[in-house]
């Protein structure tokens, strides 16, 4: 006998940042939320391969969407981190002049900064040079930002979903959605391996906003892959800076920045490059050798530090300014698309605003007797998350003693960990989102076999499978 057809809720396309933030937003209410993902985990489009700032907005568009539910999702974002053990630093950033044209714009993004309720201040190319004395020569003046900071970027997508599924909502991996039908005001989400129903769908499907956008019969706006190559320097380059340091932003992009990370590395990015493949996420030695040039201009001591690794992703650009968030009401349908490159520092924002739509169309939301809460495993450069500092920890479990990625300082006790969590990894990359594994020196040169094993002892996937190959 077939099982009967499940009729869910509310559907959420795509699970990336935004849409893990509006499943765990959803999850405080008492209803049936399924999301639906193309990949084999959560985070893996966009949201794993940013530039990973901890963004307040202030170049966004004023009087904007984007403006105001960045403003609505600072304050929500910093209070959950707390919460949750996700790393964030507020090292305030330094948008920097560098020419007599940058330094003539400067005036007016201060005034929308101030606009959108961002107090910039004004340095003179002195006090930058007393703030960070290792910039390259040529500094004209710049604006600082003091709220400005870096967060790490897996972590956020990882906290939503984790605490979504402990408070019920359902997951479901490796489906692409193909098509859409609508039937006595049920919405079909058709995969190639099986028929999704839902009473609202939600369109959070990030690259594929518009895709999706169109199956419901719209053409409200076309999402362009905009590549951002990135390079990460090694430990060692983390002291020649102390705040993030902004170029002045152009229509196109936010440009290049030299960035700390919340790893404890030096990031220089990213590129923007309008692709026309979606899953273009290749480096280059163009990107790569224009990225070396810029930050050794940035900041001269990079000339003598070590590159760890480099890396792309592709933000969904469009060609509106703004958030592209649709209600309509009459298909039970959510379009959030457009997001780009603030996706991460917007997202409870979003998912809050996405809610208030839902209240606004009459969906009942009854709030569930408990919210469980979640607390992730901490994984910044902190000494508290080295296991060589908590010997209590190590004579309880000695796995937690036993180092398998040393770059990192990850512990056998916290891969078994991330394998018994609520979404335990699918492969080594999500592995890596969870514990920081393979993002050290030796980019897992060392350690992968004996991480692969681990893993394979843990789980019903096969070494080939884990490392996304076939053997």
């Amino acid at each position: 006998m077939e099982p009967a057809q499940v009729t869910h809720d509310v559907a959420i396309i795509g699970g990336g940042v935004v849409g893990t933030a509006i499943a765990r937003e959803l999850a405080q209410y008492q209803l049936d939320s399924i999301l639906i993902e193309a990949g084999p985990d959560v985070g893996v489009g966009t949201s794993k391969a940013n530039t990973a700032l901890f963004h307040t907005g202030f170049d966004a568009p004023v009087g904007s969407l984007e403006a105001r539910l960045l403003k609505l999702s600072i304050q929500r974002l910093k209070s959950y981190a707390q919460e949750a053990g996700i790393p964030i630093e507020y090292t305030g950033g330094i948008l920097v002049a560098w020419n007599q044209q940058q330094l003539a714009r400067l005036p007016a993004l201060q005034q929308d900064a101030q606009k959108n309720g961002e107090s910039l201040h004004p340095l003179t190319a002195a006090q930058i040079y007393q703030k960070e004395p290792r910039l390259g020569a040529g500094v004209l003046g710049g604006l600082i930002i003091k709220e400005e900071g870096i967060i790490c970027p897996f972590t956020p997508p990882l906290a939503f979903a984790t605490q979504a599924k402990i408070n019920g909502v359902n997951f479901l991996f490796n489906h692409r959605v193909t098509d859409i039908t609508r039937k006595n005001d049920i919405t079909q989400l058709i995969c190639q391996q099986k028929i999704i129903h839902a009473r609202w769908v939600i369109n959070a499907a990030g690259l594929y906003a518009d895709t999706i956008d169109q199956l419901f019969g719209y053409n409200r706006f076309n999402v362009t892959a905009r590549r951002g190559q990135l390079i990460v320097y090694d430990k060692a380059s983390r002291s020649l800076l102390s705040h993030i340091i902004l170029p002045v932003p152009t229509q196109t992009t936010k440009g290049v920045m030299v960035s700390p990370t919340v790893f404890g590395n030096l990031l220089v990015g990213p590129t923007a490059e309008d692709l026309p493949d979606k899953q273009d996420t290749a480096t280059t030695r163009d990107g790569y050798l224009s990225l070396q040039k810029m930050g050794r201009q940035i900041l001269p001591a990079l000339q003598e530090e070590e590159i760890t690794a480099a890396y792309s992703g592709l933000r969904a650009a469009t060609q509106h300014e703004d958030y592209q968030i649709h209600l309509d009401e009459k298909q039970h349908y959510i379009c959030v698309g457009g997001i780009r490159s603030t996706g991460l520092s917007g997202s409870m924002g979003i998912a809050e605003y996405v809610v208030e739509l839902l209240r606004e169309a009459n969906l009942a939301l009854q709030p569930v007797e408990r919210f469980k809460t979640v607390t992730m495993p901490y994984i910044g450069e902190d000494p508290r998350r080295k296991v060589s500092h908590n010997p209590d920890r190590i004579r309880r479990n000695p796995d937690y003693g036993r180092i398998l990625c040393h770059c990192e300082q990850v512990s056998r006790g916290e891969i078994i960990d991330a394998m018994n969590s609520p979404l335990p990894p699918p492969d080594l990359d999500g592995l890596r989102r969870r514990t920081r594994c393979l993002q050290g020196r030796c980019q897992g040169f060392y350690c992968t076999a004996e991480l692969v094993d681990t893993m394979a002892q843990r789980g019903p996937m096969s070494p080939g499978e884990l490392l996304g190959i076939n053997l």
